[in-house]
C-alpha cells in the first residue's frame, strides 16, 4: 500500500518513486565494486533509499513544486524527512524492532532543516493534517523519543545513514556516486615495465613488496627518503578506493603530478584521480588540458566519487566534529584505504585530530597505512592506546646504513661568518658550494641574509618563506629547486656557488640537494627533514662536516611566546650530544627511539595540548557544530597586498576586476551557450587565480598592530563578490615582506 504514495511528485519531473529507483541503482553500484560487504547494511540502507522521501507526498510539499515562486513556509509545512518516518511501516522489518528503529533514524535526520525532535514534540496536530490517513503508520511518542535520542550515534546508523546521504546526493544531483578502480594496479606494473627498459634489473623493493603482501592489513612501514614511499603507499591501495594524505599542499601536487604523468598518463584523469586541498581549482586549470570543464572534475573530487584523492587532512578529518551530515565523509572513508604520510608533521592539535579520526574509520571498517621516513615512539603508543587510537598495527622498519650526513653540533647562536668561511673555503677548493641555512624564523632568516650581505655583497644568496606573494615565491622555489639539482645534464654532480637562506617551508615540499646545511635546532624530526635537503641521494663524497646545527635555544616556547616545545628541544639537545661525524639513518631512527618515547615527552606542551584536544573531539555532540563554522587549522594569518606590489601592477590589476565584472554580467545572462559559460567559468578562475597571485599572507599579529599605527588605507583587491583583500603599506622586496619602522611590540611566532 505504501508504494501508492511513490506516485507523487518528488521533483518537477520525477516521482517519489522514480527517485527511489536512482537512489536504489546507486546503492547497487557500491555493493557491485565490494564497498558495502555485509549483506545486512545493504538491507537497510535499501530501506532507508525506498522510505527517505516518503514525506513528500503531502499538499503543502505538491503545491510548491508545482509553483517555483513558493517557498518553504514553516507555518503550512512540516519537513519531509519528519513525515516520512509516520510512513515508515514497521511490518518491512520482520519483526527486528531494532533494524526499523536505525532506517526510521537515518530517514528522520538525513536532512537538518529543523530541530526534528521539538518539531515531533511540539506540532503533532501540523504533522497529522498533512499525512495521508490511511498511509500513517502512527509511531508511538516513545518510539520517536527512543530514535531521537538513543539512535544517531549506534555504528550501523552512522554508516548507513552516510551511504543514503551518498545515494541521494548522487541522485538528486545526477553525478555517478563512484567510479570504479580499476586501473591502479595495471598503471603501476606498466610504470615498472618501463624502468625495467631502461635498467633490465628494476623491481620492487622489499619496502614495496610489504605493501603488496599486506594490502589487508593495517600498517606502519618506515623508510628514508629515495626508497619510493609513495609507490608503496599506491601498491598498498591496488584497485580499490584511496585516499593518500600529506600535511603540505606543494607535496600532494607533486604526488598528483606523478600519477597523473607516470601512471595514468593523463588517461580518464577525470574519472580516477581527484586533488582535494584549498587551491585545486587553481591547480586544475594550470595542469589540465583545455578540453576538461575543471569546475565538474574538482565537484567530482569533493563528492569524493573519484577512486584515488590525494588530500590535506582538513578537507576530509573535519567529520570529527560531528557536524549534521558529517556520516556521509565517514561513511566513505570506511570503506576505504587511507595511506597517512608525514604523521610526524603535524602540530599537537592537528595529531589529535588525525587520531580521532583513524580511530573513528577504524572502527567502522577502513584500512590505515602509516609510511612515513621517521615515526616517535610517542605516537606510535598513541596510536595503539586501547584510550586514543585503539588501532593494531603490523609494522617493519627498512631504515639502512646509508652515509649522507656528517654532524657538528655547536652551542652556539647560528652565525654569518661561519657560513661565509666555508662559502669561501669551497670556491678555494673548487668544491661543490651549495649552501643551505634554515632558520626557525622568518624574521631570522631575513636578518641573516641582511648579515651575510654586509659582509660581502658580491656572494650569491637568496631567501625563501612564506611571506612572499604567489607570483614570487613560485620562482623562488622554481630558481631554489633548480640550483639544488643532483645531476647536470651530463648526468654528472652539479656544482654550483650559492647560499640560500630559508625556513622550515624547505623540510617536506621542496625535491632540493644541497652540499652543506647549516640550520638552527627545531625539533629532532623537524631537523633530521632539514638534514634530508643536504645530499639528499647520497651520493656526494663526506670527506668532512655537512651540516652545521646550532642550539642557542632562543626559540624555546616560555609560556604563550616562541613555538619550540621546551621539552622536545631539551629532548634533541640531549640526543645531539652523542653525535659528532657521520651519522647513519638507522643511528637518527635509533636517537629518535630513544628520546622520545611517550614517557619521554608526556609532562610536554604537546601532549597537554593534545590531550585536552583529543577529549575535546571526543566529547563534541553530533550538531555542536555547523559545517561552515569548522577551521581545522588555527587562522593566525591575515591575506594582504603589499602597496608596492600593488603600484607596481596597478593596470593590470584595475584591467581584470573590470573584465571580472564583465563575466558576472554575462553569466546572468540565461541565453548565453553551454559552451561560453563553461568558458566564460574559466576564465573567471583564471582571473580570480590571477589576482591571487599578488597576496601575501602575514600574522595577524602584523596587521592589527599596522592598523594601530598606521590609520591611512589604500583601498582592495576584490578578488571575487565576497573574497576583498586589503592593500597594505609594508616594505616588501628581495627578503618579502617585513613590517614598517613603527615600534616592534609583537612575537614572530611564525616558523615557516
Amino acid at each position: 500500500m505504501i508504494k501508492d504514495l511513490y506516485d507523487y511528485l518528488a521533483k518537477p519531473d520525477k516521482t517519489i518513486g522514480e527517485h527511489v529507483e536512482d537512489l536504489i541503482f546507486r546503492a547497487n553500484i557500491l555493493r557491485k565494486l565490494g564497498y558495502i560487504k555485509d549483506i545486512h547494511i545493504y538491507n537497510l540502507l535499501i530501506q532507508a533509499c525506498k522510505g527517505h522521501d516518503l514525506g513528500k507526498a503531502n499538499k503543502e510539499f505538491l503545491k510548491r513544486i508545482l509553483n517555483p515562486k513558493l517557498h518553504f513556509d514553516e507555518t503550512k509545512e512540516i519537513s519531509h524527512n519528519i513525515l516520512s518516518v509516520y510512513y515508515l511501516d514497521k511490518n518491512e522489518f520482520d519483526e527486528n524492532t531494532d533494524d526499523y528503529l536505525i532506517v526510521a533514524c537515518c530517514i528522520l535526520f538525513h536532512h537538518d532543516y529543523c530541530n526534528e525532535p521539538l518539531v515531533i514534540k511540539t506540532r503533532t496536530s501540523q504533522i497529522n493534517s498533512l499525512l495521508i490517513p490511511e498511509y500513517n503508520q502512527k509511531p508511538s511518542r516513545r518510539m520517536l523519543k527512543n530514535i531521537c535520542n538513543n539512535y544517531l550515534k549506534k555504528q550501523e546508523t552512522i554508516i548507513v545513514k552516510g551511504l543514503l546521504h551518498r545515494c541521494d546526493y548522487s541522485a538528486s544531483g545526477n553525478y555517478e556516486i563512484e567510479y570504479p578502480n580499476d586501473f591502479l594496479e595495471a598503471g603501476l606494473a606498466q610504470m615498472m615495465n618501463e624502468w625495467q627498459k631502461k635498467k633490465k634489473d628494476s623491481c620492487w623493493n622489499e619496502l614495496q613488496e610489504f605493501c603488496i603482501e599486506n594490502r589487508e592489513e593495517n600498517i606502519i612501514a618506515l623508510a628514508p627518503t629515495g626508497m619510493g614511499k609513495t609507490e608503496a603507499g599506491l601498491l598498498w591501495i591496488g584497485n580499490h578506493k584511496g585516499f593518500f594524505i600529506l600535511p603540505i599542499r606543494t607535496a600532494i601536487n607533486a604526488i598528483y603530478d606523478r600519477i597523473k604523468n607516470q601512471i595514468l598518463k593523463d588517461e580518464k584523469l577525470e574519472e580516477r584521480l581527484g586533488l582535494l586541498h584549498s587551491e585545486s581549482l587553481s591547480y586544475y586549470g594550470n595542469h589540465v588540458g583545455q578540453e576538461m570543464d575543471i569546475l565538474d572534475y574538482r565537484n567530482r573530487g569533493q563528492a569524493l566519487s573519484l577512486p584515488l584523492n590525494i588530500s590535506t587532512l582538513d578537507q576530509l578529518f573535519d567529520f570529527v566534529f560531528k557536524y549534521k551530515g558529517y556520516e556521509m565523509k565517514l561513511a566513505t572513508l570506511a570503506y576505504s584505504k587511507i595511506v597517512i604520510d608525514e604523521i610526524q608533521m603535524y602540530d599537537a592539535e592537528m595529531l589529535a585530530y588525525l587520531i580521532y579520526g583513524l580511530r573513528r574509520i577504524h572502527e567502522l571498517g577502513g584500512e590505515i597505512a602509516i609510511v612515513t621516513a621517521t615515526l616517535p615512539p610517542f605516537i606510535k603508543k598513541l596510536l595503539r592506546d586501547k584510550n586514543i587510537g585503539n588501532i593494531e598495527f603490523k609494522e617493519c622498519d627498512f631504515t639502512n646504513d646509508l652515509k649522507r650526513h656528517s654532524v657538528k653540533v655547536i652551542d652556539e647562536s647560528i652565525c654569518e661568518d661561519d657560513i661565509i668561511q666555508c662559502y669561501n673555503q669551497n670556491i678555494k677548493e673548487g668544491k661543490g658550494n651549495k649552501i643551505l641555512v634554515v632558520c626557525n624564523t622568518i624574521k631570522k632568516a631575513q636578518k641573516m641574509y641582511d648579515q651575510i650581505k654586509e659582509k660581502n655583497e658580491t656572494l650569491n644568496s637568496h631567501v625563501l618563506h612564506s611571506r612572499f606573494d604567489r607570483e614570487d615565491r613560485k620562482n623562488l622555489e622554481n630558481e631554489i629547486k633548480e640550483f639544488g639539482k643532483t645531476y647536470n645534464e651530463q648526468n654528472e654532480i652539479d656544482i654550483q656557488n650559492g647560499i640560500w637562506i630559508a625556513t622550515s617551508i624547505v623540510e617536506v615540499s621542496l625535491d632540493i640537494d644541497f652540499d652543506y646545511l647549516f640550520t638552527e635546532l627545531t625539533d629532532l624530526n623537524g631537523l633530521f627533514q632539514r638534514m634530508g635537503r643536504c645530499n639528499r641521494k647520497g651520493v656526494k663524497q663526506l670527506d668532512g662536516y655537512n651540516c652545521f646545527v646550532y642550539c642557542d635555544g632562543s626559540d624555546i616556547k616560555q609560556g604563550q611566546k616562541g613555538f619550540l616545545d621546551s621539552v622536545f628541544y631539551e629532548q634533541s639537545k640531549k640526543a645531539l650530544k652523542t653525535v659528532d661525524g657521520i651519522l647513519e639513518e638507522s643511528q637518527k631512527t635509533k636517537l629518535i627511539n630513544d628520546y622520545f618515547t611517550y614517557d619521554d615527552i608526556r609532562s610536554s606542551d604537546y601532549m597537554r595540548q593534545f590531550k585536552d584536544t583529543f577529549d575535546w573531539i571526543s566529547e563534541l555532540d553530533i550538531g555542536d557544530f555547523e559545517k561552515d563554522e569548522i577551521k581545522m587549522r588555527n587562522i593566525f594569518t591575515k591575506s594582504i597586498v603589499p602597496k608596492i606590489v600593488y603600484d607596481q601592477n596597478k593596470d593590470e590589476i584595475v584591467l581584470l576586476e573590470e573584465r571580472q565584472t564583465l563575466i558576472s554580467k554575462k553569466l546572468k545572462d540565461s541565453n548565453i551557450e553551454q559552451k561560453e559559460r563553461e568558458n566564460l567559468f574559466r576564465e573567471r578562475i583564471e582571473i580570480q587565480e590571477r589576482l591571487r597571485d599578488f597576496i601575501v599572507q602575514i600574522p595577524y599579529y602584523e596587521y592589527h598592530k599596522y592598523y594601530k599605527k598606521v590609520y591611512q588605507t589604500y583601498g582592495t583587491v576584490n578578488i571575487s563578490k565576497y573574497e576583498h583583500i586589503d592593500i597594505m603599506n609594508c616594505q616588501y622586496d628581495i627578503k618579502g615582506f617585513y613590517p614598517l619602522n613603527y615600534e616592534n611590540i609583537g612575537e614572530d611566532a611564525m616558523m615557516f
